[in-house]
């Protein structure tokens, strides 16, 4: 397959800064004393152990199972990965409230979407 060919992956920025810092970056930025660059992270975290544990190998590796085999349901995944649902459905919603999953809903059940993405995690 010619590089041409591969769909481009997006890349998503992930920002690493202490708490205080971050709320400096906000009321700079409500200020408008500074303007966030297309490039800035969009996800942030306050420590590297907050990263770590929702970019967890286990997370990951559910990101990719959701990629590879598109569930109908959170069920459908649990089913695949052989998980209890409540388990990948708590993860699940740990990685939307980031950004990192979608959730639709399908009938009366939600379908979960991975980003497709590749990550760069940026540390101040």
């Amino acid at each position: 397959m010619g590089r041409n060919a591969m769909k481009a992956t997006k890349v998503i920025a992930i920002g690493v800064m202490p708490q205080a810092k971050l709320r400096e970056r906000v009321l700079a930025i409500a200020r408008g004393d500074y303007r966030p660059q297309a490039r800035d992270p969009k996800i942030w975290f306050t420590s590297m152990k907050a990263a770590a544990d929702v970019l967890s190998d286990e997370n990951r590796a559910l990101l990719r199972t959701i990629a590879e085999t598109r569930p109908a349901s959170i069920t459908a995944l649990a089913a695949e990965t052989g998980k209890k649902s409540r388990r990948v459905s708590r993860a699940l919603h740990t990685l939307s409230r980031y950004g990192l999953v979608d959730l639709w809903p399908s009938g009366r059940s939600l379908r979960p979407v991975a980003k497709d993405a590749r990550y760069r995690i940026v540390v101040y």
